[in-house]
């Protein structure tokens, strides 16, 4: 196959057509014919919708940018998406999608335990699967296998981030706490690991409520915890859960601050500046200031009228990821393209710090970022919700320094 340069005026042009959008995209490999699909499969309606909902825009905006600045391999784009709702309909998907399709990857979802259900199909399949949302630390230990990879953080690394601040704040020690936990894979993952880095740092777990997915009523759960009264109280929910207990939480006006061991940023504007504080955690959010990052947000709002939040950003991402994959490797063949991901390849993550895939668990290694809710009287509109306090690792400490070391999350690669 031959490889044509674009002279520097068609870059400009390209550029200018994607409102910016080439940079971090390869070079265009001409002479193919047809397009490349690419699978986005993830929750669009049920609890998790609403979160889903940003991560197709992200992934579609990705798309557009990549095909306005030639796509790959000579070859356009095309985004075949499917809405997962729950494991059985994400695994019957993903194969669909695999068989029938003859899609190249497969990228999303936020349920980690459809996103095991996708895993196995991308494994039989033998295609690459880009896990955007799920947390959960069994996802890169006992549950891994060769053909995913993670560019959502996994629990260890969203509860250290947190807890790794309260605890420097002296918010942990001696410190009562109580947890809420979404009763499925997630929650219990992200329970698990919160109280051992809690329990490390002092603190005492006086309950757990497990929580059924799509709670409408959380009145029983805020009166136990004002009889418990903890120190503080710490959510393991997803999804419209959290956007649901943090409205009536604050109904009751209990002096118990909230903080918790995973953040969607949609979920706060939906709840609101009213009914949101305290310090959290991301992966990325529009207050991240790198050119890269306030580049994205701007293209984002003028395509959809309002700033990305964290799961816009990890679709994002992925689609980038996977198209400098395929343009490195100059192919669509899982294995090269596994190959290369496994050997160190560093991607513009629109952080300060580019990102790269832990060999041992396809854990894309990357900052996470402490937050603080604002002010209301701070906000310079309704969805600046996040002050930056510190990106951690922090610099100077290693990429791998948030991770579970091997023992502690053992993962076998078929």
């Amino acid at each position: 196959m031959k490889r044509h340069c674009i002279s520097f005026e068609r870059r400009k042009l390209l550029a200018a057509a994607a409102g910016g959008a080439v940079l971090g995209f390869p070079a265009i490999v001409r002479g193919q014919a047809g397009t490349v699909r690419l699978a986005h499969l993830t929750p669009r309606t049920g609890f998790l919708g609403q979160v889903g909902e940003y991560g197709f825009k992200g992934a579609t905006l990705a798309i557009d940018e990549a095909n306005a600045a030639g796509g790959v391999l000579g070859r356009k784009l095309e985004l075949v998406a499917e809405d997962s709702v729950n494991p059985a309909t994400a695994a019957n998907k993903a194969a669909k999608l695999i068989e029938r399709d003859k899609v190249v990857a497969i990228f999303g979802e936020i349920n980690s335990a459809s996103g095991l259900a996708i895993s196995k199909e991308a494994k039989r399949g033998r295609r690459p699967f880009f896990n955007t949302g799920g947390n959960s630390d069994g996802l890169r230990g006992k549950d891994c296998n060769r053909y995913m990879f993670h560019v959502e953080a996994n629990s260890t690394m969203y509860t250290r981030t947190v807890v790794d601040w309260l605890t420097e704040q002296g918010l942990v020690k001696g410190k009562r706490w109580y947890a809420l936990t979404a009763d499925y894979a997630f929650g219990h993952d992200l329970f698990r690991v919160s109280s051992k880095y809690l329990g490390e740092g002092g603190a005492i777990n006086v309950g757990n409520d497990l929580v059924p997915t799509n709670t409408q009523d959380w009145s029983g759960y805020i009166l136990k915890i004002r009889a418990a009264r903890p120190d503080f109280v710490y959510s393991c929910l997803a999804g419209i859960d959290l956007t649901n207990f943090l409205k009536q939480y604050k109904e009751y006006n209990l002096p118990f601050p909230v903080t918790g061991g995973a953040n969607d940023t949609a979920l706060f504007w939906l709840a609101g500046i009213d009914s949101s504080s305290g310090f959290w955690q991301t992966t990325w959010c529009h207050a991240i200031d790198t050119p890269g990052s306030r580049a994205f947000t701007q293209r984002f709002r003028a395509r959809f009228g309002h700033p990305p939040e964290n799961q816009a950003w990890q679709d994002y991402i992925a689609v980038r990821i996977i198209v400098q994959a395929m343009a490195e490797t100059k192919s669509t063949d899982a294995a090269k393209l596994i190959a290369y991901l496994e050997k160190g390849a560093q991607f513009d993550v629109l952080k300060p710090r580019k990102a790269l895939f832990n060999a041992r668990d396809h854990q894309l290694m990357q900052e996470m970022f402490v937050v603080r809710v604002k002010d209301k009287a701070q906000m310079q509109d309704k969805w600046d919700f996040f002050e930056v306090l510190r990106p951690s690792p922090q610099p100077g400490q290693p990429l791998t320094a948030l991770q579970p070391s091997a023992g502690e999350n053992a993962c076998r690669m078929s």
